[in-house]
């Protein structure tokens, strides 16, 4: 369980995020159902490493010591927890096979463990005479801090005499310190979902939904029906979330909203105010990262279950910033000192990769690095720590688009754009990454989904030498980390047989252990508090320690990217007269007057 470890699935997943990321992405198919690798891509590491190392120790036990008794209730335990984390169903004749004694004795055995809340029951058939068995909520919590415990001790007993600080805390009651408890793994529902022809998802085709998507099997046999998920581009999924809303019934159960999207979306009623549906206590509102949660408001009321809360940061090479006697690039200006210091196209390499290409991915850069100069894009109130983004419902606004921040913001792009590779201008979310995780580049703007490209490979020169930064601010502005990632929302067109069995569904795939299940697979994203301080997650990666640092500091904020209706409008907008501006057609002054007339009419429109 040691923290740089890998685990023997990561080259799998690895290999899954770039075909994923090269081709669902682009592409906009269906993800596939059941795809290569699946069966390999554990529910919970941590717990199949301790059920797998039991299982072995007993095999030794039984066939080592003679005349010996088996543990009957051990061994269908275990079953039962393999099984589980394999995604397979139990019957009662498997468990009673499994238990290594007379049917008659595995059959009592079995009823003492369903009679002390161990499992649960779930109905294959109406009658309910049929049903698969399941580890319960109580099972999996006990076993987990057992297999905690049983790794302490293997480590105290056979790794020397060194004892760790993590070690040390137990043993002072730091285990019970609030937040610091292991989250267990996902339990199955009690009642499978009934929806005809299965859960159906429109996701974004990223690495944290392809996760999702690699655990397909996993979370079908926890919600009992079959999962249908549909990935698109970032363009395409808006596109295609908008033409559903127009259908009579949607095609889809839950789908998956950008953050800027959510006061679109919800005022042309393409999704449903959450408060209408359920109980919103259910999803712990406190446990998400405030800027998340606040995200997923419009007009005070909550629209969607954050599924991703991924940041963008500055990713840089610690150890070429070391070597070169370089602090870590903090402010703008640092950033083009240090790029310039690191640039030789001669040897291959660059100073600086970011979102440049034309369209979204230049417009998102531009309002990111306007918030870095110390402003939004639209006339929002300034407050303590920043803009009020909280009450923009039925407000009007005037674009600042033509400032001499937004100017600054210009300014600092044209000269990253003297640093960066010779495809920067075609360079957008993924392509940013491939030079960095390379060595091409020592410095990189990127959402943290994205650094499992680096961080599971150990090719990589960027693995385990990589720092990451709130965005570097300029003179007038402040250290922040805008806030990206998905919120998981319920279309309103969904009929209304389906609605009861959608919001099952959406508290199951926001929950802590589920959200913990992402991270341990592979994606870098925690939307909540417990997560991000659970131990096995943060031995994954210093980002979610840091995530949670920049929280607690307020650095996280969603102002960056104000989720007005005409947001999406504005994006394309910037995207496309900005890359004028850098391919030298237009100047900056001549680009940010362009943009700021054609903002007033998008905003009075």
């Amino acid at each position: 369980m040691n923290g740089k470890r890998r685990g023997p699935s990561a080259s799998v997943r690895l290999d899954k995020m770039q075909h994923f990321m090269t081709g669902n992405d682009r592409s906009g198919q269906t993800a596939p159902s059941g795809s290569a690798g699946t069966s390999t891509i554990s529910t919970s590491p941590e717990l199949k490493r301790m059920v797998q190392f039991l299982m072995d120790l007993s095999v030794e036990l039984d066939s080592t010591i003679d005349p010996n008794t088996p543990n009957p209730h051990l061994n269908m335990i275990l079953h039962l927890l393999r099984s589980h984390g394999e995604g397979r169903m139990v019957s009662p004749s498997a468990m009673v096979a499994a238990a290594g004694v007379p049917y008659a004795t595995a059959t009592r055995k079995l009823a003492e463990i369903q009679e002390a809340g161990l499992v649960e029951r779930r109905a294959r058939t109406r009658t309910g005479k049929s049903y698969s068995l399941h580890p319960s909520a109580r099972l999996l919590e006990n076993f987990n801090q057992m297999a905690d415990r049983i790794d302490r001790m293997i480590r105290t007993t056979f790794g020397g005499a060194e004892t760790t600080t993590e070690a040390a805390d137990y043993y002072f009651g730091g285990s019970y310190q609030p937040g610091t408890a292991a989250i267990a793994p996902p339990t199955a529902l009690p009642q499978p979902l009934k929806l005809a022809g299965g859960l159906r998802i429109l996701v974004h085709g990223d690495p944290t939904f392809m996760v999702m998507e690699g655990l397909k099997r996993q979370f079908e046999q926890m919600v009992g029906t079959d999962i249908h998920q549909r990935a698109f581009s970032i363009d395409r999924l808006h596109e295609e979330a908008l033409r559903n809303a127009v259908r009579p019934k949607s095609r889809y159960d839950l789908i998956a909203v950008d953050l800027p999207w959510v006061g679109e979306f919800a005022s042309k009623g393409v999704i449903r105010p959450l408060d209408e549906v359920m109980e919103v206590s259910r999803l712990d509102p406190a446990d998400f990262h405030t800027a998340g949660w606040r995200a997923a408001h419009w007009g005070g009321r909550p629209y969607g279950v954050p599924s991703q809360t991924t940041p963008e940061l500055m990713f840089y090479r610690k150890d070429m910033f070391a070597a070169a006697g370089l602090e870590p690039p903090s402010t703008t200006e640092a950033v083009i000192a240090a790029a310039r210091h690191f640039h030789n196209p001669r040897r291959g390499l660059y100073g600086v990769a970011w979102n440049a290409a034309r369209g979204t991915a230049l417009g998102h850069t531009f309002m990111m690095t306007c918030a870095a100069f110390g402003q939004p894009i639209i006339d929002i109130p300034e407050i303590a720590g920043g803009y009020d983004a909280d009450t923009l419902a039925g407000q009007t606004f005037r674009p600042k688009l033509d400032t001499d921040r937004a100017h600054a913001a210009a300014d600092y792009l044209m000269e990253l754009l003297q640093y960066s590779p010779p495809d920067i201008l075609s360079m957008s979310w993924f392509e940013r990454i491939r030079p960095y995780g390379a060595g091409q580049v020592p410095m990189a703007y990127g959402y943290t989904l994205l650094a499992p490209y680096f961080e599971l490979d150990e090719s990589c020169p960027a693995h385990g030498n990589t720092g990451y930064l709130p965005h570097p601010h300029g003179p007038e502005g402040a250290p922040i980390a805008p806030v990206g990632g998905y919120v998981l929302c319920i279309p309103s067109n969904l009929a209304e047989d389906r609605l009861d069995d959608a919001v099952e569904a959406l508290v199951a795939f926001t929950s802590p252990a589920a959200q913990k299940l992402y991270a341990q697979n592979g994606s870098r994203t925690a939307p909540r508090y417990s997560v991000g301080a659970d131990p096995e997650v943060r031995r994954l990666s210093p980002i979610f320690e840091l995530v949670d640092q920049m929280s607690w500091r307020d650095e996280l904020q969603f102002w960056p990217r104000p989720p007005i209706p005409q947001i999406s409008d504005i994006i394309r907008l910037c995207g496309f007269e900005l890359h004028d501006m850098l391919r030298g057609i237009v100047t900056p002054r001549e680009a940010l007057a362009r943009v700021q007339a054609q903002a007033e009419q998008i905003l009075k429109n």
